[in-house]
């Protein structure tokens, strides 16, 4: 039977470079001795505040078992100070200061990356430049404004200044242009649709993760914010962390009950990346496949 010259070609398999999918024993060993150092310090800190006070101090080496004083130490917490009132608080002005950053950083991202106007650009350098500058340069003018607006003392002291952010904005601003095309925008406004409309069902859906992450770091800063709290309020209408130092202010620093404070501040914030943790993921994978 003949046989055609193609059959006759010697037949080649066409390989790509090889793939290391599996990391070897050194990275795994790496990677979990820096989890355990993460971990630890938050261990460490449950450890100690579920043991008693004489417990702690008093033994020659310290114990790495949990003991069986948490709940108690944690009612000593609530007994000492109002710490629902402080819980409170914290939950007002990071939930509302998370919340708006999301929301007009968002809009100003959008009009930054998505619209043409005069001084865009220049009005962005100096969003920008407002970075650069040190928290501690604008307590002062910050007070007195909050002082002569009647706000002091008050939880809008701390929520208003912080509704928006200069890094959210340009954080937003960045994920506009990376992750909505030009076209559909366009194609947004052919098809009839107003700015806020192309902004909600167009712009909005392809950075909510960006958002999500954006949320979550605000809604951290605020929620462990000590320095602005610490001036803006009253010790009896202070936040959480406020609420901590009380705990530990006196000529004795009771450990147990402080730490035990600590770990019911840690849990709102552990709650919330918990939540907030697949579309954190899922916006880091898509822009992992993406780019």
């Amino acid at each position: 039977m003949a046989t055609s010259l193609s059959d006759k070609r010697p037949r080649t398999r066409v390989t790509g470079p090889r793939r290391h999918d599996s990391a070897g024993p050194l990275a795994y060993a790496l990677l979990a001795a820096v989890v355990l150092a993460s971990i630890f310090p938050l261990y460490w800190t449950f450890v100690v505040a579920s043991h008693s006070d004489n417990s702690v101090l008093g033994g020659s080496t310290p114990s790495l078992v949990p003991g069986g004083h948490l709940l108690e130490n944690i009612r000593r917490v609530f007994d000492t100070v109002d710490f629902w009132k402080a819980l409170g608080n914290s939950f007002t002005v990071a939930g509302t200061t998370a919340v708006s950053n999301v929301l007009l950083s968002s809009l100003a991202g959008y009009a930054f990356a998505k619209l043409r106007f005069p001084g865009r650009d220049a009005l962005l350098v100096v969003v920008i430049t407002t970075v650069m500058v040190p928290t501690q340069l604008g307590i002062i003018p910050l007070y007195l404004l909050v002082t002569d607006m009647g706000l002091y003392g008050k939880l809008s002291s701390l929520i208003v200044p912080a509704l928006v952010s200069a890094i959210g904005v340009f954080w937003m601003r960045q994920a506009m242009e990376e992750n909505i095309p030009d076209e559909l925008i366009e194609a947004a406004r052919m098809d009839g649709a107003g700015q806020l409309r192309t902004f909600w069902y167009v712009a909005w859906p392809g950075v909510r993760s960006v958002a999500a992450v954006l949320g979550m770091f605000t809604f951290m800063f605020a929620w462990n914010d000590y320095f602005w709290p610490l001036i803006a309020l009253p010790p009896e209408n202070g936040t959480v962390q406020i609420a901590l130092n009380q705990l530990a202010a006196g000529y004795y620093t009771d450990y147990t009950l402080m730490l035990a404070g600590v770990v019911v501040s840690v849990v709102p914030v552990l709650a919330l990346f918990a939540v907030l943790a697949r579309r954190i993921v899922s916006g880091v994978m898509a822009g992992a496949v993406k780019g």
